[in-house]
């Protein structure tokens, strides 16, 4: 099995708080990185999908307090979401008793029902991480190239071939738009969504425009964004910000789309081979999309990113800002010989970021002028994850 990078700042959570929500799309790999949590004491498991463990909390408050002295673990918790409720009453009895931390490890895939009855009834209870699909740091530098076109998800990334990776992906998507999403949106069509979903990816890491996604599905405006609400809050689209500053300059204002995991983009493409994605129109946009996920996944928590682009064509297609304000100003390129435009070095000028930086497909660090240096994804993504 793999070690998940956050396993440790888990088990640091739960040493701190009551109640940890961890969350992530499904098959991202919570419940193994829950079960192998609770086996580090006193715990039991709880799949709230599951008929027979929902039955077991017909009287929540009385099964929970059974098992005060045991960390409890709740799978998909929002299928029950009221029991939110009876956690807080839980978790203040334990307090008062002395039991002030590591009593419940909630998991989620649907972010926006978690969110927001936690927020209602556990706050300042409950500290919220979330589980990105795997990443090269966790994977290693060797395999790069496979992570990227197959994705993160454990078993799509883990597959004995291409071929039964992309089979996988392939359900994967089916199960999210025929089951998982008419759950939250019973009356979202599924074939809709299938199509903005594809146009999505064909148009990775461009500004988003919702009318004219509107007119190629034939829906409203409104309804397109609505819809890409819900991938976003599902954690399967990223909305890149831009970067807004008072600097007396005329800022792009709309935020770039992109299917956050490389392999789902992939299969919604119908690209299965490593061959097929080089020869792509594809392949820029989903090797910027697969290092900005990479380098958010392992920036330190509470690290913002934004893009950045002037009317006048000053740009930078990543722009971390960092706990503590310093900015990095991060260009994404594909080549081995990696150059930076005029549009990269006007934004630098524009906004003096404490560092400059080019991802590229090498692995040396390499000076560039201007004070801007070339360095390979692993490498840039192991720096960040050092800060942490």
């Amino acid at each position: 099995m793999l070690r998940r990078r956050i396993e440790a700042s888990l088990r640091a959570d739960l040493d701190a708080h009551a109640a940890v929500a961890l969350l992530g799309p499904r098959q991202v790999g919570k419940t193994t990185l829950a079960l192998a949590l609770g086996k580090a004491g006193p715990s039991i498991y709880l799949d709230l999908q599951s008929a027979a463990d929902r039955d077991k909390l017909a009287d929540a408050a009385l099964y929970l307090g059974a098992h005060a002295d045991k960390l409890v673990i709740l799978d998909e918790i929002q299928n029950v979401p009221d029991l939110f409720r009876t956690l807080r009453g839980l978790i203040d009895r334990g307090r008062r008793e002395g039991r002030q931390t590591g009593r419940f490890l909630v998991l989620g895939s649907s972010s926006p029902d978690l969110l927001r009855q936690s927020s209602e009834s556990l706050a300042g209870r409950i500290a919220y991480r979330e589980l990105a699909p795997l990443d090269v740091v966790e994977t290693g530098r060797a395999t790069q190239e496979a992570l990227w076109l197959r994705g993160g998800f454990p078993q799509s990334f883990l597959s004995h071939s291409d071929a039964r990776s992309l089979d996988w992906r392939r359900d994967f998507l089916r199960t999210y738009l025929e089951r998982d999403i008419p759950a939250l949106q019973p009356r979202l069509p599924a074939e809709t969504l299938r199509r903005l979903w594809t146009m999505l990816a064909h148009g990775q890491g461009t500004q988003l425009n919702a009318s004219r996604l509107a007119a190629g599905l034939g829906i409203s405006s409104p309804t397109v964004s609505r819809y890409i609400d819900l991938l976003v809050d599902l954690l399967l689209v990223r909305r890149l910000q831009p970067y807004h500053a008072n600097l007396g300059k005329r800022l792009v204002k709309s935020p770039k789309v992109y299917v956050r995991d490389s392999g789902v983009l992939h299969a919604l493409l119908a690209i299965s081979t490593r061959d097929a994605l080089h020869d792509h129109p594809i392949v820029g946009p989903s090797w910027e999309g697969f290092a900005i996920e990479t380098l958010v996944a392992c920036a330190p928590a509470w690290a913002s990113p934004y893009y950045y682009r002037t009317a006048a064509g000053a740009e930078i297609d990543l722009l971390l800002e960092l706990p503590g304000g310093d900015l990095w100003a991060i260009e994404i390129k594909r080549s081995l010989s990696p150059k930076v435009g005029r549009g990269f070095h006007a934004a630098c000028e524009d906004l003096k970021p404490a560092r400059r930086l080019v991802v590229y497909a090498g692995e040396e660090r390499v000076p560039l002028p201007h004070g801007i240096e070339a360095v390979g994804l692993h490498d840039l993504a192991s720096e960040l994850v050092a800060m942490v």
